[in-house]
This record gives C-alpha cells, sequence and structure tokens, in this order.
C-alpha cells in the first residue's frame, strides 16, 4: 500500500512539472491559447497549485484577457497576501484593463491599481519593476485623481538606490513628463553613461525627437550603432533623416545598408525601409526614385494606409 501511494505521489509530481513546463514553454512561444489550455486542464485537479493559478495569469494577460487575469491575480493576492509580485501582477492587470475601457469607468479602478502597487512596493523594498509601475502611474495620472511629479521622483529616488540605470532612466522620464527638458536629457545621458544598452540609447532618442531634435536624434543614434553594432540602427537613422527631411545622403546610405543586411532579428520589415526610401527620394524631388521604392513598399504590404498616402504625395509631384 505504501509503495502505491509513493508511486501515485510521483506521478503526480511528474505531472504537475511537465505541464507547467509546458505552459512555461508555450508563453515563451507566445502560444498563448496554448498555455492557457494546458493550465485550465491541470487546475481541474490541481486547484491549490499557485504556480499554475499565476501562469494562467499570464496566459490571459498577454492574450489581454483582463478581466481573467484579474481574477487570477486576485486569487493570489488572497492566497498569500505577503506576496509582492502577486500584488504588482494584480495591479498590473487592474491598470492595463484601466486602459482598455473609458475614462470614465476606468477612474473607479485606479484607486484598485495604486493600492496594489503601493503594496507590493511595501512589502518588497527591493521590487524595481514596481517602483517603475509607480513612477509612471503617477507621471500619467492627472493631479485631481492622484497624480503626481513629486511623488514619482520620490519612487524615482527609490529605483537609483536599486539600480542607478533604472534612477537615472525614471528621472527622465519624469523630467520629461514635467516639461523640464534640461533635466531630462542630462539624466537619460547619465543613464548611457552608466548603463549604455539599447535601451537608454533609445529613451534618449525618442526624447529628442519629442523635442524636436532631430539633429541630436541622429548623433545618439550613430553613438549607439557604433556602440552595439546593430543592423536596426541603420533603419532608426534613416528614419529620422526621411521624416525631418535633414541629412537625406547619410538618410539613404543608412537605410541601403538595413536592406543589404536585413534579417528577422532586425524588427522593423523591409517594406518600412523602402517607404522611407522614397520618403527620402520625394524630398530630393525624385518622383522616379520616389515611385520605385514606394511601389516595393506596397506590394510586400499592400494593406498599410500611410503607403498608400505617401504614394498618392509622390505622384503629386
Amino acid at each position: 500500500m505504501y509503495r502505491f501511494f509513493w508511486i501515485l505521489l510521483l506521478t503526480s509530481m511528474c505531472f504537475s512539472q511537465t505541464s507547467k513546463e509546458k505552459a512555461e514553454a508555450f508563453i515563451a512561444n507566445k502560444a498563448y491559447k496554448k498555455a492557457q489550455s494546458e493550465m485550465l486542464l491541470f487546475l481541474k485537479t490541481n486547484s491549490g497549485d499557485n504556480d499554475a493559478i499565476e501562469l494562467l495569469g499570464d496566459a490571459y494577460g498577454y492574450q489581454k484577457k483582463w478581466d481573467d487575469a484579474i481574477e487570477q491575480y486576485k486569487t493570489l493576492t488572497q492566497r498569500q497576501p505577503n506576496n509582492a509580485n502577486y500584488h504588482y501582477k494584480f495591479g498590473g492587470a487592474l491598470g492595463m484593463k484601466a486602459l482598455s475601457i473609458s475614462k470614465l469607468k476606468a477612474l473607479g479602478i485606479i484607486g484598485d491599481v495604486k493600492e496594489a502597487f503601493l503594496k507590493a512596493a511595501e512589502l518588497d523594498p527591493n521590487h524595481i519593476e514596481t517602483r517603475w509601475a509607480l513612477v509612471e502611474l503617477y507621471v500619467s495620472l492627472p493631479g485631481i485623481v492622484g497624480g503626481s511629479f513629486s511623488k514619482a521622483l520620490r519612487y524615482a529616488e527609490q529605483l537609483e538606490q536599486l539600480s542607478k540605470v533604472d534612477g537615472y532612466l525614471a528621472k527622465g522620464y519624469v523630467y520629461e513628463y514635467d516639461d523640464e527638458p534640461e533635466l531630462a536629457e542630462k539624466y537619460y545621458r547619465l543613464a548611457i553613461k552608466i548603463g549604455g544598452s539599447v535601451t537608454c540609447y533609445e529613451k534618449l532618442t525618442n526624447f529628442y525627437e519629442g523635442q524636436k531634435q532631430p539633429e541630436k536624434a541622429i548623433g545618439n543614434l550613430e553613438e549607439a550603432k557604433d556602440k552595439h553594432q546593430r543592423n536596426a540602427m541603420h533603419y532608426q537613422i534613416g528614419k529620422v533623416c526621411a521624416d525631418y527631411n535633414i541629412q537625406l545622403d547619410k538618410g539613404e546610405d543608412m537605410l541601403k545598408v538595413y536592406l543589404a543586411n536585413h534579417s528577422a532579428q532586425d524588427g522593423v520589415p523591409k517594406e518600412w525601409a523602402y517607404y522611407r526610401l522614397a520618403q527620402i527620394y520625394k524630398h530630393k524631388n525624385n518622383k522616379v526614385e520616389a515611385l520605385i521604392w514606394i511601389n516595393k513598399a506596397i506590394s510586400g504590404l499592400p494593406d498599410i494606409d500611410v503607403f498608400i498616402e505617401e504614394k498618392a504625395l509622390i505622384n503629386s509631384l
């Protein structure tokens, strides 16, 4: 009898491990519905498995099934009220739901979002993701419903104590939206100096574009390209040149390098580089070349509205 129960226990453990590993693999491969099905089946006989409930919540979240994700994470916060990550995920799902409904309805959720994030921050003084969430929440909310740049900076300071790069990026973000561009640039630059990741460079590039400073954006992208040797940077430089009608020869060269070295890992389809080249030739008043490239873009992706609109502009030259 003892041997029977031991075999039964081992079989259950193996099934548990295999099912959750499958779900994790499905999520990693973006097969979210399969992960959902795997965990729903598993939980029928293992309803007390918190890891499985979390995986199910994650699968729902990736599919933007916010109510279903909220239900799973709420269950976890009730079962383990001192688990910071469960409160963080609960708050995140609530926040995403708030973004997907009307502003009036969202007002009824914001308090719960804030409460969940604050609880997570209280439970885990080292939880970086929660502090980022609070920075973004306090920056994005209007003051009338609890938005506060000073509170956002408080959590940015906490981030800096945990990770200088995250702290500098968070401060840059706060100052950017608080209309303090010099301070924003300072902290984005500090993040590049300390961390120098692709993300750090992207934040500063986006800031420069938002400030209508394309020359600085191009300079920053060239620095990033030289450091990280990523083909995608060639496209980004060409994009800025095309968008702002500046350094057109450089933009043309960068886009052609991008196309010559293109792979799926670059992220941006070749058709968008064709479109940017068409823009550049339009700026140069070279209608023939512009039409060649915009037609290549449309041939590959015929349903993109901006491609059709660009062709009409080129034809009007």
